[in-house]
Parts: C-alpha cells; structure tokens; sequence
C-alpha cells in the first residue's frame, strides 16, 4: 500500500515537472523592458505637465495618454511653450517605444515565443482535464472513435506523433498531444491517473503492446482498450494488462453475421447508438460493510427502476452471468450490474447505489 502512494506521487510530481517545464520567466521576461520603458515615459511626461503647466495628476496623464497614441482629442488646456516642448519630448519618446516593441515583437516571432506561448497554454490545459479518454493513434478507426466520443459530448485527448495527423484532428475541434504514446512521460501528461479509460489504436501490434505495457504500469486502476491485429497479439495484449482486446477484423466479422441472422437485433443497437439512452456498467464494490444500509437487497425491495426509471438488463456475477434478472434477485459484492437509461437517470441509479459503486463506464 505505501510502496502504491509512493509510485503515485512520484507520478503525480512527474506530471507536473513535465507541465511547468517551461519556465514563466522566460515568458514574462521579454515584456519588462517595453513595460517599464511605457511607464516611465507616462511618468516623466505628466511630472512634465505638471511642473511645466501646473495640472493634477490625472489631467497630466491624460494628456500623455492622447499625445502618445496619437489620439490627440486636443489639449487640456492651452499650453505655454515650455508644455508645447514637452510635448515634443513625449511624441519622440512614444515613437521610441513603440519601435522597440515592433522589433522586440519580430524577434518573438523569429524565436518561435508565441508557439511556446501555445503550448504551455495547452499544457496547463492538461493539467486540467478529469474524467476524459485518451485515445493514441488517429488512423482510420482512432478516427471513428473520436468522432462518437466527441458526439457524446465525451472529453477526448488525442496523443498522435504524425503532425499531418495532428492537424487533421485539430480541424474537428479535438486536443491533441503531439508525442510519443509509447513513453512513460507521454501517458503521465496526458493524464493517465486522471482519465476514465485509455484507447490504444496504433498501427501495429507492438507499439500497441508497448502502450499497454507503460499504462498498466503507471496506472493500475485506468481501463485500457486495445485493438489487435491477430488472436496471438490480442492474448499478448490481454497479459499485459489490456482491459478489453478488440480485434476489427473479428468484430466486423461478429457484426456482419450478426446482420444476417439477426437484423433486428443489430438495427437496435443502431438506434440506440443514436439515440439518448446508454448502457452503463456498474462495478460493485467486495466490501460487505458497504451494503449494510440495504435491509432488503433484491430488485424488488430496493426499487432501483421504479426511483431511477433506468432498467437493470444483466448482472454478471464472477463468470456467470444473469440476464433479464427478475425481481427476487439480489445484488451482492463484486457484481456487475449493466443497466440502460437515459444519462439522467443513469446518474440517479448511481446515487441510488451510492458507496457500493466503485467504477462506472459507459459501454454504449
């Protein structure tokens, strides 16, 4: 247990190395010296006015404000030629600094700043995100994928090494990590302690394993979902750790025989893709202790369709597996519920179940 706190903070300090690697200094930096070059001509100005025209500081600062910009609303009052002086004084110096910070601009552009400015922008970013998938590889299925998550309003980060791919994917509005999935530091920036499943979608089986690998290791509890190109690659995927193997040839296969046997079947399916109803699963916890406020813990006594309107289809319970379950059954540690509702009432069936849920996903 301490050895696991230990490797996650180690994680955790990791990540935020990595986000703040870019120091805010050097940001900042080539800003002070227009800053303080546009202050002190503000200052030096209205002291000016003031000591030549006799006005108050706001007066004065005004008139410095307008003369520099170029504005020149017109003068406060008449000025006497030692004020006219120190206008000139004012325009020359604006012309000054605002030449400096033309060149100083061109050169931030020629250094590649502004793109540095980007990405710790989107670092932080990072930083940030919670609940959200992380999908690595943007080939042709990584594609679909991220469309359907996206359309379901799902947080989505992709991690993706080809930079055409990249920008193809920032075209549809998605975040994208341009990086090395295969690396350790890559998943701990992407969030890997902080997302709720991980899809790895690459090319070739062994880059694929590799991922797995490096995300089973840095994360014990994260859902991982890989495609396999073969049966043997897919067992190897299934040892390393991958929650879910999913071949596409196979499931194309699964779903085209599908079609023919059953049609109606797989147009519900279909239509509940695109509908608003989802299937959820909802992992139950093996602590007793957590269902003692359950006097009676059958469908039927706890209610769980009639308060929540979700429906309660299957309870796998170790390897078998329960379906249509009626109302007399009842629900026990370390069982699955898979049940379909709206998101609404997904969520209620949640509350319902309170401490006994320890993970929830969405399969459909």
């Amino acid at each position: 247990m301490i050895a696991g706190l230990k490797i996650l903070r180690s994680n955790r300090a990791m990540r935020r190395s990595l986000i703040t690697g870019i120091r805010l200094r050097d940001f900042t930096q080539p800003w002070i010296g227009p800053i303080i070059s546009l202050a002190l001509l503000l200052l030096l100005g209205a002291f000016g006015y003031r000591l030549t025209e006799g006005w108050d500081w706001g007066d004065s600062l005004w008139m410095v404000v307008i003369t520099i910009s170029t504005i020149g609303f017109g003068e406060v009052e008449p000025l006497s030629s030692a004020g006219r002086v120190v206008t000139v004084l004012i325009i020359f110096g604006g012309l000054v600094v605002v030449q400096l910070t033309l060149q100083r601009l061109l050169r931030l552009f020629e250094s590649g700043y502004f793109r540095r400015m980007s990405e710790l922008r989107f670092r932080r970013l990072l930083r940030s995100m919670r609940d959200h998938v992380i999908l690595c590889g943007f080939g042709r299925i990584g594609k679909e994928i991220a469309e359907q998550l996206h359309s379901e309003g799902v947080e989505v980060l992709i991690v993706e090494a080809d930079p055409v791919r990249k920008k193809t994917a920032e075209e549809k509005g998605l975040n994208v990590l341009l990086a090395d999935a295969t690396l350790d530091e890559t998943l701990l920036l992407a969030g890997i302690n902080q997302c709720r499943s991980l899809v790895v979608t690459l090319p070739n089986d062994a880059a694929n394993l590799y991922v797995v690998l490096s995300a089973r290791g840095l994360s014990r509890e994260c859902r991982l979902i890989a495609r396999a190109e073969s049966e043997e690659a897919a067992s190897k995927l299934k040892l390393a750790g991958a929650t879910v193997v999913v071949s596409p040839y196979v499931a194309a296969g699964r779903t085209m025989a599908a079609t023919a046997l059953r049609p109606i079947a797989v147009d519900f399916l279909d239509l509940l893709a695109g509908s608003q109803c989802e299937i959820e699963e909802f992992l139950l916890t093996s602590d007793l202790n957590k269902f003692k406020d359950f006097d009676n813990r059958s469908l039927s006594g706890l209610e769980l369709g009639r308060q929540s309107g979700a429906m309660v289809l299957a309870i796998r319970d170790g390897k078998n597996l329960i379906a249509n379950p009626g109302r007399d059954v009842e629900i026990a540690p370390g069982q699955l519920l898979i049940a379909l509702g709206s998101k609404k009432e997904l969520m209620t069936l949640r509350t319902l179940l309170g401490e006994t849920i320890i993970n929830v996903e969405r399969i459909n």
